[in-house]
């Protein structure tokens, strides 16, 4: 039993010399392994700054360019409406289509209007007839006072009856005019040359004047009208743009406006703007300007919708790359370069766009370095070997 107790405790001691020896050649190995690992990294060298393109800011003038939500209406938009009451006899013209002026659209039943002028006309002549017989009167009385048969105090009546009558006359002439003119209004006609709008009312239907759906509406769009807002920070800057001596003479040398229809496309022809409003809305805080177009192919129709772009000189202005600008938490920065060819990123206010350029007003000024491209491997500080670049923040032509 000693024995066995003996060569139990002789194998323990062999079993944790093995796990020791096992743990520490473990140990050795990761030691030399990291050692391997490091050592090629102890001796490579830094890679070396990135080269990247870089101009200066220079100042100019420039046309920017800003668009502002308009509505476009006719030269001529009216109603057209009954002039006299009846039932709508005949529809003489189609929803849409093209009417000259003069040309009758619609016709209300004229026959109690053709009776009325019958009766007038029948006043008129009974007036007429006792003009005749209160003259034959004066006629007959006149020889009598002279001769002193009657008394002239008939002959004053007589004379009064025929005045009266005269005035009979001239009023019975009236009715018949009256009479006249309300038949001439069943036929309804265009006052002007244009297109006409939806019908809502169909043959058969009693129209007045007072009603207060029109017959339709009839839109003259040789050429069109188009209105639009500026606020008044925009209306200031306007001013100073566009000065006059008047207003008349300011308008009389406002340039040429384009339209931007819904579908973002641009009117081929330029129009003009004719008339600035009196004053500005209480409401909205802003005033309303008209430009008017050519619109000779009626390709613009009353109703539609679309923007004017306006164009505003900037003299002095900045400009900077829209590719030289990142933008982070609503705010654009470029990249400026400083002393040791190190990088800061600046915050820039922009107050238009030119082309693929914004229009700074704050952040940079003329003269400062800015990166041009590669910035979105920028960070602050970040040390740069700078390479002049074409001048592409380049000063503008001056557009008048």
């Amino acid at each position: 039993m000693k024995s066995l107790h003996r060569l139990f405790l002789l194998f323990n001691t062999v079993k944790r010399f093995t796990f020791v020896k096992y743990t520490f050649a473990l140990a050795f190995a990761a030691i030399v392994l990291a050692s391997c690992k490091s050592a090629p990294q102890q001796g490579a060298a830094a890679p070396p700054p990135p080269v990247l393109p870089v101009s200066s800011v220079n100042g100019g003038a420039e046309t920017t360019y800003i668009e502002y939500p308009a509505s476009i209406q006719g030269a001529v938009d009216i109603d057209v409406r009954p002039q006299v009451s009846g039932y709508l006899q005949s529809v003489l013209v189609n929803e849409g289509a093209y009417v000259t002026a003069g040309q009758t659209l619609f016709k209300i039943n004229e026959n109690p209007y053709r009776e009325a002028l019958n009766n007038a006309k029948a006043s008129l002549h009974a007036a007429e007839a006792a003009i005749l017989n209160a003259q034959l009167e004066v006629d007959k009385l006149t020889p009598l006072v002279q001769n002193k048969v009657v008394s002239d105090i008939q002959l004053k009546t007589a004379k009064t009856a025929y005045k009266i009558a005269q005035a009979n006359a001239e009023q019975a002439k009236a009715n018949v005019a009256s009479a006249q003119i309300n038949l001439g209004y069943t036929n309804v006609k265009a006052t002007v040359s244009g297109y006409i709008g939806r019908i809502p009312k169909k043959q058969g239907s009693l129209v007045s004047p007072a009603d207060q759906t029109a017959l339709t509406q009839l839109s003259d769009i040789h050429e069109v009208h188009v209105y639009f807002s500026l606020a008044e920070n925009d209306f200031n800057s306007f001013n100073n743009n566009y000065p006059g001596n008047s207003p008349a003479d300011r308008i009389k040398h406002l340039p040429a406006v384009e339209l931007v229809l819904a579908d973002n496309s641009t009117y081929p022809v330029k129009g003009k703007i004719d008339m600035i409003d009196g004053q500005f809305d209480k409401n909205t805080g802003a005033i309303t300007l008209r430009a008017s177009f050519p619109n000779a192919n009626g390709v613009l129709r009353s109703g539609n919708t679309g923007k004017i772009r306006l164009g505003l000189l900037h003299n002095d202005a900045i400009l900077v790359p829209q590719s030289a600008t990142v933008e982070m938490q609503d705010k654009v920065f470029v990249f400026t370069l400083g002393d040791s060819s190190k990088v800061k990123k600046q915050a820039i206010t922009i107050v238009g766009k030119a082309g693929e350029n914004y229009l700074i007003k704050e952040g940079v000024k003329v003269g400062d370095q800015i990166v041009l491209s590669g910035i979105d491997k920028l960070q602050e500080g970040m040390v740069i070997q700078p390479q002049k670049a074409a001048d592409k923040v380049a000063v503008a032509n001056t557009k008048k």
